[in-house]
């Protein structure tokens, strides 16, 4: 593995880490926010989840065909809906009250998101540390060569 790929690796986990924190923090900001259950227009609001993958390249021993991958990073395949139910209040008076009284409210747990909030946070720090690290061996090569 060269060098610079390996910075090219920890940025990849840096910027996939920050759009997890990202949706972290909307998921957060909209846990409070109304909806109504069956109803197009005013749907409650979805957890957002990344879903994260690996990016390979081929392997070339020489000129020999492709017999193995190395990773390069990772990248967000995709942003997922969570499928869960939204949590129902009788709320009566609210003006998002569907018929029978009932406000529906996205089905989202801080507890879990403190939880993913964390996670990310260290995933974060780590690759920040894999960076420097890289950085550090690319400098003391540097002063070698003097």
């Amino acid at each position: 593995m060269s060098l610079f790929s390996s910075f090219g690796i920890s940025a990849s986990g840096l910027t996939a880490e920050k759009l997890r924190l990202d949706l972290i923090a909307n998921n957060i900001a909209n846990m409070n926010t109304t909806g109504r259950l069956n109803d197009p227009a005013h749907p409650p609001y979805r957890r957002k989840i990344p879903v994260f993958e690996q990016m390979l390249e081929r392997a070339h021993a020489g000129g020999a065909p492709p017999t193995s991958y190395k990773g390069v990073g990772v990248r967000v395949a995709q942003i997922l809906e969570d499928p869960r139910l939204p949590r129902l209040a009788y709320e009566p008076s609210d003006p998002m009250a569907d018929e029978q009284g009932y406000v529906a409210y996205p089905n989202i747990n801080i507890v879990n998101e403190m939880v993913n909030m964390i996670s990310a946070t260290r995933s974060y720090e780590a690759n920040v540390t894999a960076l420097n690290a890289a950085k550090d061996i690319a400098l003391k090569a540097l002063e070698i060569g003097r």
